[in-house]
């Protein structure tokens, strides 16, 4: 039988396990080590500019509104102007890229319905770095271009949107120039998304494109509203923290995916919050000037980002934005009321803090990129009474996959604590009671790179 699909079935002591000792063959203490990156991310990592990224947010509130239903043919203002200029960046971009970036105006008309008062054009603006070893596999970065002041229907006063969310889509532009000159090994897409504001709408189509072709995107990031650590309202500055947004129980979960997820107690192990775990290993670190703090919850009281979309459809998805914000700058008119200055201003934007946050996500795109895949089709044998624990996943397609860890923790731990490398195999058996701890599997290549963790779901 090939290598890769042989049932193996290793006995390893509780004892050693539990005492977490070191050596070939014995569990290992994993831990969060948040490891320094590799000399080529820290390349990209340096050449991230906040002055760029300054003058993109600069660009984009020049247009005065970005809103979605705002002028769509005026070459100096309102939506259009920005969607145009965007596409003229990117294309730039690509022109670096020796044709493995392509870029494209992703477009449609949505219907009247909640916020949309007649038949709108809405348009995504969308690079893709198409992936050198294995491009089926994708991860996505959006920020939306689409702007808005108090009246959400108001499409012609001024909407600078600096912050929301001139800001991530500043992320998504500089990551694109700077990763546009490199070659991963897996695909991403660079997305300027519309119709935020109005309800999710360039983001819902996006997913849509991405699920009818029944894409393989293994991961989704939405930077929204990433544009300083100091929310301006007297408290403590947080400058070296960004928040990412991670739900535990999926979305799209069906009903009978869920009893059996309350059954084995897995709310706090689905494919997002294991994204959001990996993120803080790879992103967390003197590299990017950040510390990752993950929120285990899909995202704020009251509000919703582009990230849902791709929930909706099963993706693993997650939301980055700033430590605290201050609501007097979002949602707001321009105005000054009882010395209190209201609306999204440039002014309040910090462009060295958006430069750490687009490091983050470069190194968690990065990261996944380079890495394995995450396994697919784990399960935990459940057919019979036993302390012993089998689990099984399906072979990954990746030429230098090296093979693959089993890690678990306590049921009561946030993080994984404990890993072993099992080999190139798809069947492992451990001498530890499935009972008492959670398990997952990851992929690591012959460089070392590991895949997020797959938790398992019970089999028969």
């Amino acid at each position: 039988m090939a290598k890769s699909t042989r049932r193996t079935f290793l006995t390893v002591s509780a004892a050693t396990i539990a005492a977490g000792v070191s050596g070939e063959g014995e569990a290992l203490a994993a831990g969060r080590h948040h490891p320094s990156p590799a000399p080529e991310l820290r390349a990209i990592l340096r050449e991230i500019d906040p002055k760029r990224i300054e003058a993109t947010i600069r660009r984009l509130v020049a247009f005065g509104t970005r809103h979605t239903l705002s002028v769509q043919d005026d070459p100096e203002r309102g939506i259009g102007a920005a969607r145009d200029w965007l596409f003229a960046e990117l294309q730039r971009y690509a022109a670096t890229s020796s044709g493995r970036m392509t870029v494209e105006l992703q477009s449609f008309i949505q219907p009247v319905s909640s916020r949309i008062p007649v038949p709108t054009r809405i348009t995504n603006v969308v690079a893709t770095l198409r992936g050198s070893v294995t491009p089926q596999r994708v991860y996505v970065v959006t920020g939306h271009y689409d702007s808005r002041v108090t009246d959400v229907m108001d499409a012609t006063s001024d909407a600078p949107g600096a912050d929301d969310d001139a800001s991530g889509v500043a992320v998504v532009l500089e990551l694109a120039r700077v990763l546009a000159t490199r070659t991963p090994e897996a695909t991403i897409v660079f997305g300027a998304v519309a119709g935020e504001e109005q309800g999710l709408y360039g983001s819902d189509h996006m997913a849509q494109v991405f699920k009818d072709a029944a894409a393989d995107v293994q991961a989704m990031f939405s930077n929204d509203i990433v544009g300083t650590g100091n929310a301006h309202d007297g408290t403590a500055n947080d400058a070296r923290t960004v928040r990412l947004f991670v739900e535990g129980v999926p979305t799209a979960e069906t009903a009978a995916e869920a009893n059996i997820r309350r059954s084995v107690g897995g709310e706090n192990d689905g494919p997002s919050r294991q994204l959001g775990r990996f993120v803080d290993d790879v992103a967390s670190n003197d590299q990017t000037g950040m510390r990752v703090r993950q929120i285990w919850r899909r995202d704020r009281y009251l509000r919703g980002s582009d990230h849902i979309s791709f929930l909706l459809r099963g993706y693993p998805a997650a939301r980055f934005t700033e430590p605290r914000e201050n609501f007097a700058h979002e949602h707001q008119d321009v105005r000054v009321e009882n010395g209190v200055q209201y609306g999204d201003l440039i002014e309040f934007c910090d462009f060295n803090y958006i430069a750490r946050v687009a490091r983050v996500n470069a190194a968690a795109l990065w990261a996944l990129a380079q890495a394995p895949g995450t396994p697919k089709g784990v399960v935990i044998d459940t057919t019979q009474l036993t302390n012993e624990t089998t689990l099984r996943w399906q072979p990954n397609p990746e030429p230098d996959l090296a093979g693959y860890e089993i890690v678990w923790r306590e049921t009561t731990a946030p993080e994984w604590t404990h890993s072993r490398k099992v080999g190139n195999v798809t069947t492992f058996t451990i001498d530890l009671s499935k009972d008492n701890v959670f398990f997952g599997v990851r992929a690591l290549d012959s460089s070392g790179n590991r895949s997020p963790v797959a938790a398992p779901q019970p089999s028969s």
